[in-house]
């Protein structure tokens, strides 16, 4: 695959969709029905709270491993995939950020002399 896309990219890719189209979903909905976004999260009883927190502990580890894998690998721009899941979700971002850490992974293996 000359493109740089490998089949662990496309499945990140793939995923990166779903994540944006299930959470806009979903958030489109909550919005709609005038619920409080967070108030449901925080205060809709132990265990969605538990999953709140759980998922903003995971969001957190992942926004500083992008920022780091990001510097180890010269990927420009990294700060963007975390702004923005702010504006949509991390079920987006993470997934495509991997997707393109693939492909700069599979860049630096094919070396300078090889085009992707």
């Amino acid at each position: 695959m000359t493109s740089g896309w490998t089949p662990l990219a496309l499945v990140y890719l793939g995923l990166s969709i779903v994540g944006l189209a299930g959470t806009s979903i979903l958030n489109a909905w909550t919005v709609v029905a005038g619920r409080d976004y967070l108030g449901d999260i925080f205060g809709g009883g132990p265990a969605v709270s538990s999953i709140g927190v759980d998922l903003l502990v995971v969001a957190i580890a992942g926004a500083v491993f992008i920022v780091a894998e990001a510097r180890r690998l010269g990927m420009k721009r990294a700060w963007l995939y975390i702004v923005l899941s702010l504006v949509t979700a991390f079920a987006f971002t993470f997934p495509l950020f991997l997707a393109m850490r693939e492909r700069r992974l599979r860049s630096i293996a094919a070396g300078p002399h090889q085009q992707t």
